[in-house]
């Protein structure tokens, strides 16, 4: 895939380089006119070479001229008012077929613009690079969310499952794509070679990575899995150098311990649950002797939510917020957690906490809530080293899934339920 992609790039890139020939001294000088000249223009070569030279001249831009710049691409190029207009109208004296030219008139110009500029040599790469900036300007400016949606709308297409390639990790792996599993890992920071050995090489380890055509030997997600005999609640144990291996033949469980994406710029483009899903079918194939699956997850958003809610908390979970922030170890850290999982709800729906949105929305099951499962310095900071386990039921995936997004309900096992009624 990897070659194929190489080879296929260079025969783009000599034919913008043809079309840059013939571009000549009437190239157009400004990016808007380019933009302009891209949307209309015929010529493939052309075509080619213009989206390369918007490319070009985009790099060299600081901050704010590329706000200006997708300030420019969202206003220029938004929908066609009077065509829209025109098919609308066709269509309410009675055309039918008009319904759909009002659909095509309808789609924002800049929709095209990103098309065309994605056949440049590298287009997608340097798209998913460009919405990188977006994202980062649309912290200032709100207003280029409406850009945005164009970008999502055509990553959800370019980016579907069935382009995506999934790859097993291992010590055979190019050097790399495995520097960049090192560079990419978001959850449990890899300290080096050797322990990216113990995590890709050790029987009882597995490392999978979805990639895709055009970003070549570049990982979009990538998810490592640890066999063990049961259900964990110490990511310590899974991560020590020193650690007791398991016989896979021997193992019942599959733990999907640390989950990372990897593209900034794909933000929001779901694939991780396609992912979790076809490890599942994988690992279920390689050892029948597994019988669960579940994650080891952290809880990013535990406390930072139970400090900003502290005095509209039960008594005793407001103390117990101020005893963990003491450093103590407060037993009820469990109710806290149950409470926070259970009970708060995100403004747009569903669970608040981000990697439990992730997970309930996949059809996982909240199965257990594990106190002082994270030593590290991000666990204390970010829920005072708790972690949760997420169930993966095959039987079950797609009756949660439904609950979850169509009622908002948050599937979890009687146990966690029944730490909301302790006091």
């Amino acid at each position: 895939m990897i070659r194929a992609t190489t080879v296929f790039n260079d025969l783009v890139g000599r034919v913008a380089d043809r079309g840059r020939s013939l571009m000549g001294t009437t190239a157009p000088r400004s990016v808007v006119q380019m933009c302009d000249t891209l949307l209309t223009g015929k010529g493939e070569a052309t075509g080619l070479a213009l989206a390369r030279a918007i490319f070009d001249r985009y790099d060299g831009m600081d901050w704010a001229a590329k706000h200006d710049f997708f300030t420019m691409l969202r206003d220029r190029f938004g929908v066609d008012r009077e065509r829209t207009e025109t098919a609308l109208r066709h269509w309410q004296e009675g055309d039918e077929t008009a319904l759909r030219d009002l659909h095509i008139a309808s789609e924002p110009r800049s929709q095209e613009l990103i098309r065309r500029l994605n056949r440049a040599p590298g287009g997608t790469r340097r798209l998913v690079a460009m919405r990188n900036d977006l994202l980062h300007l649309m912290g200032e400016d709100s207003a280029l969310a409406l850009l945005d949606a164009d970008f999502r709308h055509l990553f959800g297409s370019w980016f579907n499952r069935g382009f995506l390639e999934l790859q097993r990790i291992d010590w055979q792996t190019p050097a790399n794509v495995l520097e960049k599993i090192i560079q990419y890992e978001a959850v449990h920071e890899i300290s080096g070679w050797d322990d990216l050995r113990r995590r890709v090489a050790a029987p009882d380890r597995r490392l999978y990575a979805f990639f895709h055509p055009a970003l070549g030997d570049d990982p979009l997600i990538f998810v490592e899995v640890a066999l063990t005999a049961g259900i964990p609640g110490d990511i310590g144990a899974i991560l020590a150098a020193d650690r007791q291996m398991t016989d896979p033949a021997r193992a019942q469980t599959a733990v999907f311990y640390s989950i990372s994406n990897c593209q900034t710029g794909l933000r929001g483009i779901s694939f991780g649950n396609f992912l979790i899903k076809q490890v599942v079918e994988e690992l279920g194939r390689e050892w029948p002797n597994l019988t669960t699956f579940v994650t080891l997850s952290p809880v990013p958003g535990l406390r930072k939510w139970a400090l900003a809610h502290r005095d509209d908390l039960p008594t005793y979970l407001a103390d117990t917020v101020t005893a963990a922030e003491d450093g103590k170890r407060p037993i009820t850290l469990s109710d806290l957690t149950a409470h926070y999982m259970l009970t708060a709800r995100h403004s747009r729906g569903g669970a608040t906490d981000p990697v439990a949105r992730f997970h309930l929305g996949n059809g996982a099951r909240l199965e257990r809530i594990n106190r002082d499962a994270d030593a590290s310095a991000n666990g204390q900071k970010a829920s005072w080293g708790v972690m949760v386990n997420y169930l993966y039921d095959l039987d079950t995936i797609e009756r949660n899934h439904e609950a979850y997004s169509g009622q908002g309900e948050i599937i979890a096992a009687p146990p966690v339920r029944r730490l909301l009624k302790t006091r």
